[in-house]
């Protein structure tokens, strides 16, 4: 317990979706009143800066999402997006009171009922991403009992290290019947395309044309 409590000490104020940007305020403005308000630094429940020329200080990720708000609650936006009017009055970036009567709490055993099938995987992290890891995603992944069919190395970018990737491949008499390509997204958070979005593309466009990564 005292090493927990240790660890927890020394990261409790990192940001866990990508260690190496700043710890900020979670930003929720309200519906209809996005102005941006100075409070927005020290409060939880905020009205937000639209108006304001300047940024503050240190930037934050969460200040982007504002934006969103903006964007996606613009009738302009919705009428060319084809929403039907009345079937949304306001828009959220997460939506937490969605009913649902049924929690898959882990995906494992779907996964690993789908070894057997003829088909391909790509499962990708952000290996700055403290809130799902990427070691432990790599480490569920070896719970299926898979061949390793090429062991880690770098994929590239523009000629950069993009990340590394392994390919897993299930073979029933000598007959490849199921791959599953595991990638990490260099310098990538919790949701690898917001932060590194030119490597992201690339790593899916090669993936859908079946070329290596």
């Amino acid at each position: 317990m005292e090493d927990i409590l240790a660890i927890k000490e020394c990261i409790g104020k990192l940001f866990t979706g990508q260690i190496l940007e700043p710890l900020c305020k979670t930003i929720s403005p309200k519906p209809i009143t996005l102005k941006l308000n100075p409070r927005f630094l020290i409060a939880d429940d905020t009205d937000i800066l639209l108006s304001s020329p300047h940024v503050p200080r240190p930037w934050c990720r969460h200040f982007n999402y504002v934006y969103i708000y903006k964007w996606a609650n613009d009738e302009t936006v919705q009428d060319a997006l084809h929403i039907r009017k009345g079937t949304k009055k306001h828009w959220e970036r997460c939506n937490k009171t969605l009913a649902y009567s049924y929690n898959v709490k882990s995906t494992v055993d779907y996964h690993r009922n789908l070894t057997k099938k003829p088909y391909r995987a790509l499962i990708y992290s952000g290996d700055h991403d403290m809130s799902i890891p990427y070691i432990g995603t790599h480490e569920w992944i070896e719970s299926l009992n898979l061949t390793i069919k090429f062991d880690w190395e770098p994929w590239f970018v523009d000629g950069q290290v993009a990340g590394y990737t392994m390919l897993y491949a299930y073979n029933e008499l000598d007959y490849i019947t199921y791959d599953l390509r595991f990638a990490t997204v260099k310098g990538g958070g919790h949701t690898a395309p917001e932060y590194r979005p030119e490597q992201c593309l690339a790593m899916i466009d090669r993936w859908f044309d079946y070329y290596p990564l």
